[in-house]
């Protein structure tokens, strides 16, 4: 992940409705959720609702698989895990002992 692809994605989750979609999207990954489900959890109109997908699915974090007459909805869980090691590439100036407490907490999810 590149500067500008890490911007984008910090961008498109920087919106409360966003973030909490794709926080579903993480939660029932891989399965992930129908367009409905994530506008029912949303509790915006469909319209509204699309417009935060497509920033989602533009900064490369939702993909849309279709499952019979319903689109399906995915976290992207390479685009999340290639965000979280551009933020921590550099982390603590490669003294791993500081970056220790951060990978504890995310091994235990």
């Amino acid at each position: 992940m590149n500067a500008e692809q890490a911007l984008a994605a910090l961008a498109a989750l920087s919106h409360p409705t966003r973030l909490e979609a794709f926080r579903a999207l993480v939660k029932y990954a891989p399965g992930g959720l129908s367009t409905g489900e994530l506008v029912d959890l949303s509790q915006l109109s469909q319209s509204t609702f699309s417009t935060h997908l497509a920033v989602l699915a533009k900064a490369g974090l939702v993909t849309s698989e279709k499952r019979g007459r319903q689109q399906i909805q995915h976290a992207s869980m390479d685009t999340l895990r290639a965000l979280m090691l551009f933020l921590a590439n550099d982390c603590c100036q490669g003294r791993a002992e500081l970056c220790e407490p951060l990978i504890a907490e995310l091994s235990c999810c």
